[in-house]
């Protein structure tokens, strides 16, 4: 196993209405360019999205920027990223940042945010991959969607284990610090997603 160099993060294309999510997404960035781990997200100048990629690119790092190609007709791709993907579609665009990635990282965001996090947790459940998940709890941010899974849990529609298929961190420097001592995972074929 090898270090984590490539992280995908997956956030809101809002800010959200509390400012701790920006500065979470800002502080991520810079942490990011600081530790040399290339970004990896859905494209987006707008929201958190940009926030992340703005910091990243702002300390001389490096970001790969996946996004739909409607999604550029909407205005909303980010022209300033290292390198700039445009997909068919928004399965390849998942396929595409899981291929790029050594580890996953959610912050907070909307249905998007919540479709991305389930998907890729759901591919290490079925064993597709073996790549680090953390939830990075911004602001209480993480609660109701560990909530979600500790129901689908108590109602017997998952097991327990579940929940061994991520790590809920604290706070941005806490991720950070775990970016630097935890393995990349191996990652299964994308042709099987």
């Amino acid at each position: 196993m090898t270090a984590i160099n490539s992280l995908a993060v997956f956030c809101g294309s809002r800010v959200g209405i509390n400012p701790a999510y920006a500065e979470a997404g800002r502080v991520l960035g810079t942490g990011l360019a600081r530790a040399g781990i290339r970004l990896v997200y859905g494209g987006g100048r707008i929201g958190i999205m940009g926030v992340v990629a703005d910091a990243v690119l702002a300390g001389g790092g490096d970001v790969l920027g996946v996004i739909p190609e409607f999604l550029t007709k909407w205005e909303v791709a980010h022209d300033r990223v290292t390198e700039l993907v445009v997909t068919d579609s928004m399965h390849t665009r998942k396929r595409r940042l899981y291929e790029e990635s050594d580890a996953f990282l959610i912050m907070p965001g909307g249905l998007g945010t919540f479709d991305e996090a389930f998907e890729i947790i759901t591919w290490k459940q079925l064993r597709l991959h073996d790549k680090p998940i953390f939830l990075c709890d911004v602001a209480g941010s993480v609660a109701p969607f560990v909530a979600t899974i500790d129901h689908a849990i108590a109602q017997g529609f998952a097991d327990p284990a579940c929940r061994n298929l991520f790590e809920v961190v604290d706070s941005v420097p806490a991720v950070l610090d775990r970016l630097r001592l935890v393995p990349a995972g191996a990652g299964g074929s994308a042709e099987r997603l």
